[in-house]
């Protein structure tokens, strides 16, 4: 089973949007199908602020990945932060989401892309091996907080 990374477009939107479905029932996420379209379709449109990879043959996804985009004073330039990765759990243990996360960088390197963010449970033992594997390190002193608007 390959890891590839496609693009997403308009054309992937209800296959995309039945991963995220799938994401956010095992997560616990509550969310509806009017804000998943809101979330998503303007990422397959081109929208500057972030894009969407299906992962494995875009007929079948096995998976995806949502990047967001912001600029960086710190990182001098652009740099991203994974909102969201989704493996099927079918197809899980078998070094998919390793090989999506090793892929990212290439894929958007040409992009100028300086760092890539990741929040993560800081109890979830597999989410936080699969990332470091992945060389994401966890900053000294620092935690990802947000505020709801």
């Amino acid at each position: 089973m390959s890891a590839a990374l496609t693009l997403g477009g308009p054309d992937h939107l209800e296959k995309l949007l039945a991963l995220v479905a799938s994401f956010h029932v095992e997560e616990g996420i509550s969310s509806t199908e009017e804000d998943r379209r809101a979330g998503v379709g303007p990422l397959l449109d081109g929208i500057p602020y972030g894009c969407a990879y299906l992962i494995g043959p875009p007929r079948a996804p096995i998976g995806y990945m949502v990047i967001t985009f912001a600029w960086s004073v710190e990182y001098g330039g652009l740099d991203g932060t994974i909102d969201e990765l989704y493996i099927r759990p079918g197809v899980r243990g078998r070094g998919i989401a390793s090989e999506a996360l090793i892929a990212l960088p290439r894929a958007l390197a040409g992009g100028g892309l300086r760092a890539i963010h990741l929040e993560v449970d800081k109890t979830n033992e597999k989410a936080l091996k699969l990332y470091r594997r992945a060389g994401f390190e966890a900053r000294d002193n620092y935690y990802f907080m947000s505020k709801r608007l």
